[in-house]
């Protein structure tokens, strides 16, 4: 069976008495290139183990199972599970596991599953919960690599550097502990339904330390969020209405840092929120 031939799809479809969920955010390729190409990317061989997210019918899983040693795909929709009965049967490297991915204990999966092998991820997410779904296989800790298709304005937020309108707080909990690489776009026209957006496929190397030693790693994601909850606003604004920190208190410590006081979030990279990071915590200390 052609996994991504439409026609071959519908009826496949219909004859297991599937119908599209939004809510799930479901779009299946149709473009056999697409997910030949991602599972080239994430480098696979047969000490690779896979987890995959979200399979839908199956057509990455094929092109990851026949490089990988062994596929493990998390599918939520239970309508699917028969239908991957019939699309993956021919994959003996294939294990399908029912579940919500962001509630799973991924490292008790990646130890029971994968035992022995390289563990990465290679997936198609889901639009709607890109971010949770991020931060679980990330904070897993388990994986050396995670590539995975996204909306395209997500992957450029994740990958945006100082000073570009897309970067924000999540792109840099992605930077501290991931390398990022901006792989290839993939049209609306590639999928069924199309969705009305452009895909990016992106590569997470996961990174043997932190690029820059913080005291307190907690304290610095607080930092940075309240940076960007008000983007608008100076760095002395936003942190004072976030922190328990007086804006007089703030503006000495930007300056003892040298930093202009009207700075705003959007134009410090991960050093320099490290650097008032610290120079907070020398001077509040258990205060905060």
């Amino acid at each position: 069976m052609n996994l991504t031939d439409y026609n071959e799809i519908r009826a496949m479809l219909s004859r297991h008495g599937f119908h599209f969920s939004k809510s799930l955010g479901q779009n299946f390729l149709t473009a056999a290139w697409v997910p030949e190409r991602i599972a080239e990317e994430a480098g696979l061989d047969a000490q690779t183990g896979v987890v995959e997210v979200g399979p839908g019918i199956g057509c990455l899983t094929a092109a990851l199972a026949g490089r990988a040693g062994k596929v493990v795909a998390v599918e939520l929709d239970k309508a699917l599970l028969p239908v991957l009965d019939e699309t993956l049967a021919d994959f003996s490297n294939v294990t399908i596991v029912p579940g919500d991915a962001t509630k799973l204990d991924l490292a008790a999966l990646v130890e029971r599953e994968l035992q022995g092998l390289r563990p990465v991820v290679c997936a198609n997410l889901p639009y709607n919960v890109t971010s949770p779904l991020l931060t679980a296989l990330i904070g897993s800790g388990c994986f050396e690599t995670i590539t995975v298709m996204i909306q395209r304005e997500v992957a450029r937020r994740i990958c945006a550097k100082a000073g570009s309108p897309d970067y924000g707080a999540f792109g840099l909990f992605v930077q501290w502990h991931c390398e990022t690489q901006l792989l290839f776009d993939v049209p609306p026209g590639c999928f069924v339904p199309q969705p009305k957006v452009t895909s990016s496929v992106i590569r997470l190397t996961r990174r043997a330390a932190p690029p820059v030693a913080v005291s307190d790693e907690k304290l610095l994601f607080r930092v940075i969020r309240a940076a960007f909850n008000q983007r608008r606003k100076t760095l002395v604004n936003a942190l004072s209405a976030a922190l328990p920190l007086d804006k007089g208190e703030l503006e000495k410590t930007l300056i003892g840092c040298g930093f202009d006081p009207r700075v705003r979030g959007e134009s410090l990279d991960i050093g320099q929120f490290v650097v008032i990071t610290e120079e907070i915590l020398r001077s509040k200390g258990a205060d905060l």
